[in-house]
């Protein structure tokens, strides 16, 4: 059994915001920290005081974090970055908040004192008896300390107080790994109190101008023997209440999971009775545990809820059932054609969740030519005369300023070419559409067309497909191509205006009609519009003619393509060196290479269609770790640890084009290799050049690492590896958490038609029966293990049937 600590965090928007550049406006991003490692980092939103990011991310943590932090920063071009401001969250307060943290909250400053990080390593000892009494200290190291020079690192030394007296060590120049291996002694007095506290302060020598606070320990001598290990540095006690509101605010989203994960066998019979209905079409809707769980799932709580059963499903190969089921549930209940799909139910979720895990690369492939035209062009187009800014219609003119006759007719010029692409590209891509979608797709519309099988209702077979396709997919990212992978970055504001009016248009053709009335000033767009619903309805057409046989190869495709070990889950041009090679030229070094990153290896070569390439297993990945700034030329390194056939450690380093995409390599590699064994606890943020560690200074290359490794993970909810057990301890939870209210939902009173149809007894007991044994069973186990007990075998099919029936 494996504990699993996952922190939920929606970094929606800020608002208010400092203006930190000359032209009187920022260029936010968002920074997120727990327990002074940095986690996450939010794409820049640029020359905007009201950021939206939108960006969401499932951080799977080690157990007993202290406190979540989020910086907001303002992004130069030229010298460090700026801090505009944090929010933080201690553990406390996110766990007392059962349904999460969703709300603005003020930015307050940030202070050098306060922002403190890394550890002390020390050992203290006292004698109990005799005279003099002499304390000794012995300060070994530290790791991790704060940079608080420009070149990256700091010069540390230690102040020791006690009894009045103070001391210090000497100065360990730059670096942020010092090693002292000192021994201060401190005579105590007959009369010193048991009590008494030893104050042990880290500092950043400077040359000009006063010390920098690097972080404090406060031990208390109560004599109760040596004390040795390594101790978190603290911030000094803040003196008052920070000002809330001067500098903006964040609105964020948190949620705190902490959960148990069984082995996976122990949930095989929640599983199965979830999947029952799929393998048994005919059992009514209403009498089975997938439709007692959908009762029961919140608002709140669905897109997780969507997410984890796609993944289960598709891993199974019964995504398309599943989906067929939950749309049929939805269809019975929906009267008004109309509204058909429009709330955000379980259906409409599920749906949207399988969109984003199967169809991705085809999104890519569909849109990402013509968005990044839009965004290396940068095009001012505007048609709202309320929103023009006539002088901004050319760069240069000689004319003067154009009028509003002319912005409106180049504006629809650009918009009119890069919608007819748009659509060119996405009626022509039926050959690309993955065939899993498009027999999800067909199995939709015959399900539509037998609810409303009336001529008048022809219009809604189209927009059922339409609707998920267009206005939950494709519009979407041509609105926040940064949300879905299209691009790396955020729009700037004015290649963002220019997204948002073509979203607008694909969600017009993905409605299959225009709507009088409404935004009037897009009408000029019509000529583009009407002839676009024309063909998109023949593309639909097109896109679910697949045969049975297509559609079972599709369904066995399901159950492979898009967890299998082989899969790829990052592939992209890097630069990379070995530790190996001679480092005389460093800035020549990293060679570029394109890299491929699957559950089963790390490979790279030359080019993507290049034969020849190196591979690292995945299973001897040992560490994974950022660089320290300053130790190449380059920025943004990582390194790559792994184990050789010898036995013997290799490290690679690797450098990314920017912070982001840094860290989502980390993110990737990370998470491939979070179930290897033997991985190191410490290892060297710098390289070994001159002789020499140019992190800790160490003369020996084989000298113990200097840093913690870390093992926190930004996970993907889309294309992330399943972990099975893990998604349905999740779902499991759900139900838990339902309380009385699952069982109102299963609950019929004795003697009803429902409890004596033997529809409800397939498997060997009534559906309600048969999920409270399942549950019981899980509770057990969970009890078991907190018992010490360890974790009990699940029953088998009999045993169940037996329990159900006693």
């Amino acid at each position: 059994m494996a504990k699993s600590t996952s922190l939920y965090c929606r970094l929606v928007e800020g608002k208010e915001l400092p203006a930190k550049d000359v032209s009187g406006s920022s260029d936010p991003y968002c920074v997120v920290k727990v327990d002074n490692e940095v986690v996450a980092r939010t794409a820049t939103v640029w020359r905007s005081l009201n950021p939206f990011w939108g960006e969401e991310f499932t951080l799977r943590l080690p157990s007993g974090f202290h406190s979540l932090t989020i910086y907001v920063l303002d992004e130069d071009t030229i010298g460090h970055d700026d801090v505009i401001g944090k929010v933080s969250l201690s553990h406390q307060q996110i766990s007392a908040q059962l349904r999460g943290i969703d709300s603005w909250l003020s930015l307050v400053p940030v202070h050098p004192d306060q922002e403190v990080q890394g550890e002390i390593h020390l050992e203290v000892k006292m004698p109990e008896q005799g005279h003099p009494r002499v304390l000794r200290c012995h300060l070994i190291a530290a790791r991790d300390l704060a940079p608080r020079d420009p070149s990256g690192t700091s010069d540390p030394f230690v102040r020791v107080s006690c009894c009045g007296h103070t001391q210090e060590t000497a100065v360990i120049k730059k670096t942020r790994f010092p090693q002292w291996d000192e021994v201060l002694e401190f005579e105590l007095a007959e009369d010193e109190p048991g009590d008494s506290m030893l104050s042990v302060e880290v500092w950043d020598w400077d040359i000009v101008g006063k010390n920098d606070f690097l972080g404090q320990v406060k031990i208390c001598l109560d004599a109760s023997g040596p004390m040795e290990g390594w101790f978190q540095l603290l911030p000094f006690p803040s003196s008052s209440e920070e000002p809330g509101g001067q500098l903006g605010s964040l609105r964020l989203t948190v949620r705190l999971l902490e959960d148990r994960v069984l082995p996976q066998h122990c949930y095989q019979p929640l599983i199965q009775l979830l999947a029952e209905p799929l393998h048994s079409p005919g059992q009514p809707a209403a009498s089975t545990a997938l439709a007692v769980l959908e009762e029961v799932t919140s608002g709140d709580s669905r897109q997780d809820v969507a997410t984890k059963l796609v993944k289960i499903f598709l891993a199974q190969g019964l995504a398309v059932p599943f989906l067929d089921y939950i749309i049929t549930r939805e269809l019975t209940r929906t009267t008004d054609p109309n509204t058909l799909f429009r709330s955000n139910s379980l259906a409409s979720k599920s749906v949207e969740q399988f969109l984003k895990a199967v169809g991705l690369p085809y999104l890519h492939a569909v849109l990402k030519p013509v968005v990044n035209r839009i965004f290396e062009e940068k095009k001012y187009v505007e048609l709202d005369p309320c929103k023009m800014e006539l002088s901004r219609g050319r760069r240069i003119s000689f004319k003067g300023s154009l009028s509003e006759a002319q912005v409106r007719e180049s504006s629809l010029e650009l918009l009119q070419g890069y919608l007819g692409d748009m659509v060119d590209a996405i009626v022509g891509s039926v050959d690309k559409c993955p065939l899993l979608m498009r027999v999800a797709f067909k199995q939709l519309r015959r399900r539509v067309e037998e609810r409303f099988p009336s001529p008048q209702h022809e219009e809604v077979q189209y927009f059922a497909i339409s609707g998920f396709l267009f206005l939950r997919f494709f519009a979407p990212a041509v609105l926040t191509p940064k949300l879905f992978g299209l691009r790396e970055q955020h729009a700037e504001p004015r290649t963002g205006r220019t997204l948002l009016l073509l979203a607008k248009a694909l969600q017009s053709i993905g409605n299959l009609g225009l709507q009088p009335g409404k935004e009037s000033w897009m009408a000029p767009l019509n000529t583009v519009l009407l002839p676009s619903i024309t063909r998109v309805r023949a593309f639909l057409d097109s896109l679910i003619e697949v045969d049975s046989t297509q559609a079972t190869a599709g369904e066995g495709m399901a159950s492979v393509a898009p967890f299998s070990p082989s899969a790829t889950i990052k592939e992209g041009f890097l630069h990379a060196r070995e530790a190996e090679e001679p480092s005389l030229l460093p800035r020549f070094a990293f060679k570029k290479r394109y890299f491929w990153l699957s559950a089963q290896a790390l490979s790279y070569s030359k080019s993507p269609e290049c034969q020849e390439h190196s591979c690292i297993p995945v299973g001897h990945i040992r560490a994974v770790e950022r660089v320290d700034e300053g130790t190449f030329p380059q920025p943004h390194v990582m390194q790559v640890v792994a184990q050789d056939g010898t036995g013997q450690l290799r490290t690679t380093y690797i450098q990314c084009k920017s912070a982001p995409e840094l860290w989502q390599w980390l993110w990737a590699l990370r998470q491939a290799s979070s179930a290897n064994e033997a991985m190191l606890p410490t290892c060297h943020p710098g390289t070994f050049r001159t002789a020499r560690w140019t992190c800790c200074l160490q003369p020996n290359r084989a000298a113990a690492g200097c840093s913690r490794t870390h093992s926190a993970v930004a996970l993907d909810e889309w294309s992330d590896p399943l972990d099975p057990a893990a998604a349905a301890q999740s779902l499991y939870g759900h139900l838990q958490r339902a309380g009385t209210r699952l069982w109102e939902v299963v609950a019929e009173p004795e003697g009803s038609v429902a409890m004596q149809s033997p529809e409800l007894k397939l498997g060997g007991g009534a559906v309600a029966e048969r999920l409270r044994a399942v549950l019981r069973d899980l509770d057990a186990a969970h009890e078991a293990f907190v018992r010490g007990d360890g974790v009990p075998n699940p029953p088998t099919a009999t045993e169940t049937d037996a329990a159900t029936a006693t």
